[in-house]
């Protein structure tokens, strides 16, 4: 399906009548926008039902899972018919995790249990075999063509497999599984070919149409597309959608293609020096070495690229570095990294990233989730190694020295993991400046974890979406009010905290000499904001930011942060957004901003249900207080009429706002006039966004018209282009173009 179901929920439908593209269509009908009572049934991936699952509506989720541990043993004991052999075959197919997981697909399972028994008959070593998926992989597809009494294959074999490899590539880029006739012949597979590849049974008849055909997995497809890379250049395929070598790695680090599992990794196991040498034995050739080079090369790309470091998947780099075997190459890649985020979700994945972090020594940023891999309820085989290779991960916050944050979130750990952990975080050489744990279980006594916080090095300290009971957030004020405690910024968002709570953070507003920021979104504490404000009007309060988004805040709140206002001298930043603030509490707030000794510097009000009204209370603020340098009143209705109030006041002398946010204010192209007096009048305005706003052609024209001017200083204009027709876009192109100092930027 290419529809990832983004589209704003102004772009659906609701008619089947209406024309519209597909993806409208889909989403529209997936979100139940369209035919509401309707019902689907979709097929997915588990990576692809992760895009999908914050977005279709109403799902009820049933996990295919294939066969388990005793189905594949039965198989195995079916087609072996040696109790003891088989039993030697499945401990050593189990050993290699990744190879097991493997044979919980069934067709999969044949493919493994089949080639493992002609390579017996053929009395070759198996360990070589299972030594890592590609090896099992590549052995099955050369048995297929080189008969069982001949040592080498034909050259129709040959030519067989190298044009599946060119039709395999070709399904990879444009994302086709099932393939016609036509696209056969332009990979040189004729007609005549067919029997053979069908008989072989690395190709099937399509359901879909006659002739038409599949190949026997998805993962097959995946690593004669991968060997065709080994044997040629992208430029000699015959279809122009086929990509470089270094396109298809970071399309594929980057999981820009959800359908792509092994491609990736493939591509590095067939560098290991045995896989090398069975595919040059098969096609009769030497092979070049300059991929190796090539790959390295794109790791190195991703290093001097932060931006890119983090789009990268770090499980898909650890299981290409893990299939390529290589312990040289991979402690060069490792030390490439400075930035690593991935999410082992099983045993295997667990295995493979311990393996390959262990060679990290330059790491700066780690981002893990190992879900509930370390929970209770393990099986006793496995705790030991899960275990050593938790050790192994956490291991890297000593081997790396210049390591400064490490997040782990969406985790369960139980309190041998906790511990191993623990122990690591408190290691005299581990110098972390961040610690951010969100959505995370320890299953042990959290007095330990609370104790480790009191690292000096420890300045960031991120709890969000973790649960915190009261006596959680007892033990924790406890650290952050000692003298030897650092942290400066403290998260503490939906951690279910009560106004009960606020009392004992109340004190550490006091006591503490470091904390700067604290921020209590999306926890209910409304009637704690009291203790709180107490606090924060104490004289040996230092608190710079303070964050309270979405705390159901209610109309005597409003009245208790009024006096923080007035009394506070080191408060820079609040934000109140998502709260029922309303122009009554605004115009109390206000009244302590428009004070002449009001120091605050930025104020937050998005999501607050604030009117044109509540604009009068606003600019009086900005003609009086010359402080205030950011201004956000985004998602609020206040309309023309309301800016046009806001633009006389931030044109008074007094008024130096350097940042406003309008995004989603009910405004139209009529406003455009003001905005444009206040762009040329303001000598500190710098950014202002608009987004999400019904501004017409020919008010932009306005706004340009401003923009041009000299004296105007704005160099941010929050805009989304895509929002607007073609002629509107050819225009912010265009003047964004002439304007060098000028960016339009979608997200600000």
């Amino acid at each position: 399906m290419e529809c990832d179901m983004s589209e704003r929920e102004s772009e659906l439908c609701d008619t089947c009548t209406e024309k519209q593209p597909l993806r409208i269509l889909l989403s529209s009908l997936l979100r139940r926008k369209m035919l509401p009572k309707s019902s689907f049934l979709i097929s997915a991936t588990p990576e692809t039902f992760e895009k999908m699952e914050g977005r279709v509506e109403c799902t009820n989720v049933k996990i295919v899972t294939g066969f388990n541990e005793s189905n594949i043993k039965m198989y195995f004991r079916s087609l072996f018919q040696d109790k003891t052999k088989t039993q030697e075959i499945f401990s050593l197919v189990k050993e290699n995790q990744q190879l097991f997981t493997v044979c919980q697909v069934p067709v999969l399972c044949w493919m493994v249990a089949t080639c493992l028994k002609k390579e017996i008959e053929k009395g070759r070593d198996l360990v070589s075999v299972c030594r890592r998926t590609t090896s099992l992989y590549t052995t099955h597809i050369f048995n297929l063509f080189i008969p069982q009494s001949a040592q080498y294959p034909s050259k129709e074999s040959q030519a067989q497999l190298q044009s599946l490899c060119s039709l395999a590539a070709e399904g990879m880029w444009t994302d086709t599984f099932v393939f016609g006739e036509e696209a056969l012949r332009r990979n040189g597979i004729m007609d005549s070919d067919i029997p053979t590849l069908l008989d072989v049974r690395i190709l099937e008849k399509s359901k879909k149409s006659e002739k038409s055909y599949i190949f026997l997995h998805p993962s097959i497809q995946e690593v004669c597309a991968a060997i065709f890379y080994l044997l040629k250049s992208h430029m000699d395929h015959p279809s122009q959608d086929v990509k470089s070598i270094e396109a298809l790695i970071f399309t594929f680090l980057k999981k820009v293609k959800v359908q792509w599992i092994f491609f990736g990794s493939f591509i590095f196991g067939l560098l290991h020096e045995s896989e090398q040498k069975k595919l040059e034995a098969f096609f009769g050739h030497q092979l070049s070495q300059e991929i190796k080079r090539q790959l390295y090369q794109c790791l190195e790309t991703i290093s001097g690229n932060e931006e890119l470091q983090e789009q990268v998947d770090g499980m898909k780099l650890f299981y290409c570095l893990f299939e390529m075997d290589d312990e040289a190459f991979l402690a060069q890649a490792m030390n490439c990294m400075e930035q690593i985020n991935f999410v082992a979700k099983d045993y295997s994945d667990v295995i493979v990233a311990a393996h390959c972090l262990q060679h990290c020594s330059t790491l700066k940023k780690l981002s893990l989730s190992t879900q509930n891999v370390l929970s209770e309820g393990q099986e006793h085989s496995y705790t030991e190694k899960l275990l050593m290779c938790w050790h192994h991960m956490c291991s890297v916050l000593i081997s790396s020295k210049d390591i400064y944050i490490l997040q782990v979130k969406n985790t369960n750990l139980n309190e041998t993991a906790s511990l191993v952990l623990y122990s690591h975080l408190m290691y005299p050489s581990c110098t972390l400046k961040a610690l951010v744990v969100n959505n995370v279980t320890f299953l042990c006594d959290n007095r330990l974890f609370f104790e480790l916080i009191q690292n000096q090095c420890l300045q960031h300290l991120d709890l969000n979406l973790t649960f915190l009971s009261h006596g959680d957030v007892k033990l924790l004020c406890d650290v952050l009010s000692q003298e030897e405690c650092n942290i400066e910024k403290l998260m503490v968002a939906a951690c279910n905290l009560s106004p009960d709570d606020c009392k004992v953070f109340a004190s550490v507003l006091i006591s503490s000499k470091m904390l700067k920021h604290l921020n209590l979104s999306s926890n209910n504490l409304d009637k704690g904001i009291s203790s709180l404000s107490k606090a924060l009007c104490h004289p040996d309060c230092v608190l710079k930011n303070l964050v309270l988004v979405n705390c159901s805040l209610s109309e005597q709140c409003w009245d208790y942060l009024s006096e923080v206002l007035r009394r506070n001298k080191t408060l820079n930043h609040l934000d109140i957004s998502s709260n029922d603030l309303k122009d009554e509490g605004l115009k109390v707030l206000c009244r302590a901003l428009s004070l002449p000794d009001s120091v605050l510097k930025s104020l937050s009000v998005r999501y607050c249900l604030i009117t044109t009204s509540g604009c009068q209370d606003l600019a009086e603020v900005l003609r009086k207080n010359q402080n205030l340098r950011n201004l956000q009143v985004s998602n609020n209705k206040i309309e023309d009429a309301g800016v046009k109030l806001l633009c006389d006041a931030i044109k008074h002398p007094n008024c130096h706002l350097e940042n406003i946010g309008l995004e989603a204010c009910a405004l139209t192209g009529a406003c455009c006039e003001d905005l444009a007096s206040a762009f040329t009048h303001c000598k500190t305005l710098w950014g202002i966004n608009l987004q999400e706003n019904a501004l017409d052609h020919s008010g932009l024209i306005v706004l340009f018209e401003a923009l041009k001017q000299q004296q105007c200083t704005l160099h941010v204009l929050g805009l989304r282009i895509t929002d607007f027709d073609k002629e509107t876009q050819e225009l912010l192109m265009a003047e964004e173009e002439k304007n060098p100092h000028l960016s339009i930027l979608s997200s600000v």
